[in-house]
């Protein structure tokens, strides 16, 4: 029995072997091709046949060594062509002279980078794009430009609406980091679609896509070259591209330019934590254990002490402390996650009165809605205001989306006394003065619905170009009061 099993056994050995031949002679050159390639160089029953790392790009595969360094994966994706030019070697020479603001600039790089090189491998574009943030606003989401471009990648109010970016009373996704390098490498993939150029697209960053394509159209029809030094352009677009390929000159090579560039690991700094109710700032940090600098730092986008949950359903921490917060969060029980809500102003009126609805400090609603001196809400305005216990309901997505402050200036008015006319009352004097109804019963101390004795000094706060009073025919009635001869005391407010 024993032998006959050695035998059974021997046999189908012999004829697996026997069916490997075969396959792999079926097609010799099929196999041949198989053991070159970078995806299958295991072929069964057939040798091992290494592969180098310059084989395995040329094949589309990733590096057999992985980047030591978050700066070595981005020298390893540099794709564009290098630009040969004087200016380079300027911009070279001014970095160089710096090294504090270089160290100080990629510090500061270091919680976004690794971000924005994901980004732009996942797109296949070439990493040196992760450099221009160094150049539109040296890696500080809340840099705002003179011209009102806000962020770490510089949009203007417009070009940012255009991309989706909200801007409005609560938050600005310019500087939020998620959603502007979403926005940029957007804008940069429609760029070099339209001109086929990473330069040229680079230039309509800076200048504008119609800018860029005027000047194109001009040289053209003087029969001139159009690429990016042969354009005309202001200094500001001379210079850009020339500064990038400086900072990617000393990327590439910074013994060379005796830079000293931080260590930054080839891997995440934050994590995204999805957040289902709306919590105030102070909270996050406090359940997150981090600190609240480098909270602002990863979230400057939030310009209120409050979250709204419908609007931003994500916020971002550093990855340990991400697990941290999650942890925190299912634990807490300690009443209320916001303290702040939104209120909409009913209608056109001054922040004390704002204030004096809301039972609350003028001086607090200015502060926390960002209200200068002399001026008025407007109706539709949405303001943060204290949210009391019994508000159980969080802010809506309308309103965490597309809530804004419209502000006025303030008239000027003047403290007039006037007489009070047969059967006049606070509803006839407003509509003759065109003033509020409740303003002027809170100025006289008296009901809305109330009615005036003929004669009766009624006091009125008017706006100045309307201070000489009703029409002429009204004047007998309600002429400034005199004391003693003299016209009434005028106070202004």
């Amino acid at each position: 029995m024993k032998i006959l099993h050695f035998w059974l056994l021997a046999s189908l050995l012999w004829l697996t072997g026997c069916a490997t031949t075969q396959s792999q002679g079926e097609n010799p050159d099929s196999a041949s091709d198989t053991q070159t390639s970078a995806s299958n160089a295991f072929i069964p029953g057939g040798p091992l046949k290494p592969i180098t790392p310059g084989q395995a790009q040329r094949s589309g595969v990733a590096s057999l060594t992985p980047p030591a360094d978050l700066w070595e994966r981005i020298r390893r994706g540099f794709a564009m062509p290098d630009l040969q030019d004087d200016l380079v070697q300027e911009r070279e020479q001014w970095y160089a002279t710096r090294p504090d603001y270089i160290l100080r600039m990629t510090q500061r790089s270091s919680k976004y980078l690794f971000h924005i090189v994901e980004e732009l491998e996942r797109r296949g574009m070439p990493t040196e794009l992760a450099l221009l943030p160094y150049i539109e606003s040296a890696f500080n989401p809340q840099a705002v430009s003179s011209a009102r471009a806000a962020g770490m990648w510089q949009f203007m109010p417009a070009t940012g609406n255009y991309f989706d970016l909200k801007q409005n009373a609560f938050r600005d996704d310019r500087r939020d980091v998620l959603a502007s390098t979403r926005a940029a490498l957007d804008y940069l993939q429609k760029l070099y679609a339209m001109f086929g150029d990473w330069h040229l697209a680079l230039a309509a960053y800076n200048w504008g896509e119609g800018s860029v394509s005027r000047a194109i159209a001009r040289n053209q029809k003087q029969g001139l070259g159009t690429s990016y030094t042969e354009l005309k352009m202001p200094t500001e677009t001379r210079l850009y591209v020339p500064k990038l390929q400086a900072v990617k000159n000393i990327v590439a090579d910074p013994d060379g330019f005796h830079a000293e560039l931080p260590d930054i690991a080839n891997h995440p700094y934050f994590q995204s934590v999805e957040i289902e109710r709306d919590i105030d700032v102070d909270l996050v940090v406090k359940l997150a254990s981090v600190d609240a600098k480098d909270f602002r730092a990863l979230n400057p986008g939030y310009t209120k002490p409050v979250i709204f949950a419908a609007g931003t359903p994500q916020i971002l921490l550093p990855w340990d402390n991400a697990q941290v917060f999650r942890r925190n969060l299912q634990a807490y029980d300690e009443g209320q996650y916001a303290s702040w809500t939104v209120w909409t102003a009913p209608s056109t009126l001054s922040v004390a009165s704002a204030a004096k609805q809301l039972g609350m400090n003028e001086g607090t609603l200015r502060s926390l809605n960002d209200i200068p001196p002399r001026m008025m809400i407007k109706a539709g305005s949405a303001l943060i205001v204290p949210r009391s216990s019994a508000v159980q309901h969080d802010v809506t997505e309308r309103l965490a989306d597309n809530g804004q402050i419209t502000l006025t200036p303030e008239i000027t008015t003047r403290r007039t006394l006037v007489r009070a006319g047969k059967r006049d009352s606070v509803a006839s004097l407003a509509q003759r003065y065109r003033v509020s109804a409740a303003n002027i019963a809170d100025w006289n101390d008296v009901k809305p619905s109330a009615s005036f004795k003929a004669g009766q000094q009624v006091v009125l706060h008017l706006p100045l170009r309307a201070s000489s009073g009703p029409s002429k025919k009204d004047k007998s009635s309600t002429a400034p009061q005199r004391r003693g001869g003299k016209p009434s005391k005028i106070q202004r407010r």
